[in-house]
């Protein structure tokens, strides 16, 4: 059952950066290469673009 519960959370990652990959400012090139990258390794993909990932389109200052 923990497996199962597991699964659930990586796929909700997973499309919770894809979302978020779609609705940054990214250039398509950059957006289409991180939605491969979550796609192929959820997990792992997910972790880097969190760290790295296009960010959205609010200003820091």
């Amino acid at each position: 059952m923990e497996y199962g519960i597991l699964g659930i959370l990586g796929l909700a990652l997973a499309v919770y950066a894809l979302i978020n990959i779609w609705q940054s400012g990214a250039s398509g090139g950059s957006k289409l290469l991180w939605t491969l990258l979550v796609l192929v390794l959820p997990v792992l993909g997910f972790i880097i673009w969190f760290f790295a990932g296009p960010r959205g389109s609010t200003a820091r200052v």
